[in-house]
């Protein structure tokens, strides 16, 4: 009995000395065991300075997971790569600032980043996320009785330092303009920035890429120089619009399409610059928006590629980018052509293998408003297709530009709500949604197609290119969907739902002519026929206002466009076959628009041929409604609701009559 006694305190002795072991663990340790830590820690190792650290100092490891190093082609050859991914300073996440100094030679910053995030915050250091499983928190004790905090942090990108192309004459910790002073000595791959350095030193613009504190700066790559007169167009002005102040924007925690200012920010001038991704391609772009200029720096956008992000220097962080910002001295057609995977691209290809003059057309443009669909947008299968048909596509292209200028402004403030295009008798509508956050969303609609401009104002010598994420006059929607989604068509949608009518619209095999009176319609109806406007939206004449619509859709083998109702009512009235019976129509053109004539009445077509995949809309002034289509049955439906509701009591009369 004494025996097991004794075992069992022995168990529990050791343990009590087992246990505080089990925790104690070190960030060596950590590492060594995570398996997803591997191929850093196998750096680590390799690093005698990186190991000594570990042994006895206070630090902070940024750990790069094996994806990461996946990912990159990387390489620490000279062992430093792993001195980069540490500091000195113990930092857990709430203690970190703006920036942590590396040990590295030259102890470079390590740029911190918060982003706002549901449900918590994100932290990146320099271009890489912190990763959960981070903050991880342990001491070593030293022989000599120290005490020293060390802390680890998973991350999701292998961070990368500046590094030199000679080690015998290395650059330890350039600032910006040290950088770009010393590029040639720099391993930037194929990338050379001479050009804009000697544009720097012309202007004496050295001391803005000199201060201390945290800068962004974009840097045009000597591909963007290839035009001889571009350099001339580089100035004071166009250098400090190269530069956002205070703030150190790395791609990945930088929002998409937010301004931030640059130092081109004066009484008489207003440059913003923001980062756009790609969805298709995932490149990233940069564009600078001269919101205020003069005669040599117009208003409008610059769109660059991003060629090498996220170079962290001293001051900042440094972007190689494919051209000058702020510098408009491209036609329309050049930007279009500019560079193969831009991000219209795709629709310059369309345009030469299948738009036949179409380029020479805008070219010889002065003032020319270009919407350009984007490379996703022609990944639609209906696009696909298309362009087999030539003279289809022709038209299609037309509906693209118009003859003016019209900048994104002019239609948020809604001096313009519809403009012709080149294609003939076909407008453009313009819609500004308000977000919840004072947003706004600028949609356009070309034969039928309704897209949203993602980037716009892009400024040409002779024009202005609004990208948009759909081609416009290639359906994609039925007839529902567009009257569903459509804000100009509620009303007829509504009663559609309450008659039970909408979902006939919805068949893929159906070809369908829908005159849809456009909201506006039916507010003249509620002051011209002010009793049949109210019974029409009763529930109670729901089947009533089912024939009405009934009798605004023709069916048949295919949906009628305007042109093909005027050719068919050139000499007399057509007939349509409707859901209900019959339309007896005729068309005309009249004063810029096409018109109907329907019972004696002309009634103008604000919006013709809105192309569905299962027919057309054609949107309308007024509705094909007359007084006498709601008021004779609805007087029988009340006639017969007054007899229903009088017989059960004449019936108790009679009844109590018999009885006595």
């Amino acid at each position: 009995m004494c025996l097991k006694m004794s075992c069992v305190a022995i168990v529990i002795f050791l343990g009590l000395h087992v246990v505080p072991n089990i925790q104690a663990v070190t960030v060596d340790v950590k590492m060594r065991d995570d398996s997803d830590l591997s191929e850093f820690y196998h750096l680590l190792e390799a690093s005698q300075v990186a190991n000594s650290t570990l042994m006895y100092r206070h630090v902070t490891v940024f750990a790069p997971t094996n994806r990461a190093f996946q990912e990159t082609d990387s390489n620490d050859e000279h062992g430093d790569l792993v001195l980069y991914h540490m500091s000195n300073l113990p930092k857990t996440l709430d203690e970190m600032g703006d920036s942590i100094s590396s040990e590295l030679d030259g102890n470079p910053p390590l740029w911190v980043t918060r982003k706002r995030a549901y449900p918590h915050d994100e932290i990146y250091i320099n271009n890489a996320k912190i990763l959960e499983g981070s903050n991880f928190k342990s001491t070593i004790k030293l022989p000599s009785g120290d005490v020293k905090t060390q802390v680890l942090h998973k991350i999701s990108d292998v961070l990368e330092p500046i590094q030199s192309i000679s080690r015998e004459s290395p650059i330890y910790n350039p600032n910006a303009f040290q950088f770009l002073n010393q590029s040639d000595s720099l391993k930037l791959g194929k990338h050379r920035i001479r050009t804009f350095r000697q544009c720097v030193l012309n202007n004496n613009k050295e001391d803005i890429f000199k201060q201390d504190g945290g800068y962004t700066f974009f840097i045009p790559d000597e591909e963007g120089f290839k035009s001889p007169f571009r350099p001339n167009k580089v100035d004071r002005q166009v250098i400090d619009g190269h530069v956002v102040p205070n703030h150190v924007l790395f791609t990945a925690p930088t929002p998409n399409d937010r301004p931030y200012e640059t130092l081109a920010n004066t009484d008489n001038f207003k440059v913003t610059i923001s980062f756009l991704i790609d969805p298709n391609s995932k490149r990233m772009y940069v564009k600078s928006n001269t919101l205020i200029g003069d005669a040599a720096h117009p208003t409008g956008v610059v769109l660059s590629e991003i060629v090498k992000a996220n170079i962290p220097v001293k001051n900042g962080v440094v972007h190689l980018i494919q051209r000058p910002l702020m510098v408009v001295d491209t036609t329309v057609q050049q930007f279009l052509m500019e560079k193969e995977d831009g991000p219209v691209y795709k629709f310059y290809q369309a345009i030469a293998d299948y738009g036949d003059n179409f380029m020479d057309t805008i070219t010889r443009l002065q003032d020319i408003t270009l919407f350009a669909p984007s490379n996703a947008a022609w990944e639609e299968e209906g696009v696909k297709h298309i362009l087999q048909d030539r003279k289809r596509f022709k038209e299609i292209l037309n509906l693209h530009y118009v003859k003016e200028k019209l900048p994104l402004d002019k239609i948020r403030q809604k001096s313009v709500n519809q403009v012709p295009t080149a294609a003939a008798w076909k407008n453009l509508y313009f819609n500004v949604i308000e977000g919840s956050n004072g947003s706004q969303t600028v949609t356009v609609e070309g034969g039928g197609v309704n897209a949203t401009v993602i980037t716009a104002n892009i400024a040409a010598t002779n024009g202005i290119i609004h990208i948009i994420d759909r081609v416009l006059g290639i359906p994609y929607t039925t007839v529902l969907d567009k009257m569903r989604t459509d804000p100009m068509l509620n009303s007829t949608y509504t009663l559609g739902m309450r008659s039970d009518f909408n979902k006939m619209l919805n068949k893929p095999n159906q070809r369908y002519t829908f005159f849809v009176p456009r909201d506006s319609a039916w507010d003249n109806t509620r002051m011209n026929m002010a009793s049949t406007y109210k019974k029409i939206f009763m529930p109670q004449f729901s089947y009533h206002t089912k024939q009405i619509l009934e009798r605004h859709v023709a069916v048949g083998e295919k949906g009628f466009s305007m042109a093909d109702l005027k050719r068919l009512s050139s000499s007399e009235p057509t007939t349509l076959r409707t859901l209900r019976d019959s339309l007896k129509i005729r068309v005309r053109e009249h004063d810029g628009s096409y018109q109907i004539e329907w019972q004696n009445r002309w009634i103008r077509v604000f919006r013709p041929d809105v192309a569905c995949t299962n027919g057309i809309i054609h949107v309308i002034d007024d509705a094909f409604l007359t007084e006498s289509d709601v008021t004779v049955t609805a007087d029988v439906d009340d006639a017969a609701s007054s007899i229903a509701s009088f017989t059960p009591h004449f019936v108790m009369i009679l009844i109590a009559k018999w009885l006595l």
